[in-house]
């Protein structure tokens, strides 16, 4: 099952995202049509009732019907590549971890997004804690431009964990144009405030007039690790 969200277009960036319900949703390439599904749970989620595999092949349109307006983007996938496990170091002052290195964050030929998802909801000492509290999501890139406000960025915070936590890791490939959209949006968001903030700009996008965002379709990559005592 895939998912889109759709919201509302926001008038300034730290204002609430509202979900925009009631839309009609497609995703389709030259052989296949999937009609996706506002979730009844979630509004302004919409789902795919069957498993969509996309291939290298096709060319990929999302074409969204709302308030008598059509809105439509295309895309298309690039492959995958394998990719070596990110590394995790001792605190100095606790019996915590920290990642280390995803990745590079430049790279000319293959742009991708890294998401990593650590876990440790079952480590002993923790199973009566909230599982939300014991689950953090990061996301990392690797861009084929290296920027002086990236280089310079803010610093984020440093996520700690226990040995026994489980690491999920994902490889997202990008297109040019996606990575495009991804620095943009970077430039305006996360690597702001730094020692060299850019200029406030639009962010590129894919959709058709009145829309803003990015239709992407990635192959992904994944594997999973157990954080151990032993490595440093």
């Amino acid at each position: 099952m895939q998912y889109i969200y759709l919201y509302n277009n926001k008038a300034n960036l730290n204002d609430i995202a509202l979900p925009l319900s009631g839309a009609d949703v497609i995703i389709s390439n030259e052989d296949e049509t999937y009609t996706l599904i506002e979730d009844p749970e979630e509004a302004g989620r919409y789902i795919t009732d069957t498993i969509v595999v996309a291939r290298f092949s096709k060319n990929y349109s999302l074409l969204i019907y709302y308030h008598d307006r059509f809105y439509s983007a295309q895309a298309y996938m690039i492959p995958g590549e394998t990719f070596t496990e990110l590394t995790y170091t001792k605190n100095d002052d606790n019996d915590l971890y920290h990642i280390d290195y995803v990745a590079s964050s430049f790279e000319a030929e293959d742009p991708a997004m890294w998401e990593i998802q650590i876990d440790w909801s079952s480590v002993p000492g923790y199973e009566d804690k909230d599982p939300e509290t014991c689950r953090k999501k990061l996301l990392f890139y690797t861009l084929p431009t290296l920027d002086v406000s990236q280089v310079f960025s803010p610093i984020v915070e440093q996520v700690n964990f226990p040995a026994g936590t489980i690491i999920l890791e994902h490889r997202y490939s990008l297109t040019s144009e996606h990575a495009a959209f991804v620095r943009a949006l970077l430039l305006e968001t996360s690597w702001q405030g730094g020692v060299f903030p850019s200029d406030p700009a639009n962010v590129t996008t894919n959709l058709s007039e009145g829309a803003i965002g990015f239709f992407g379709v990635c192959a992904v990559n994944s594997l999973s690790l157990t954080v151990t005592p032993k490595k440093n």
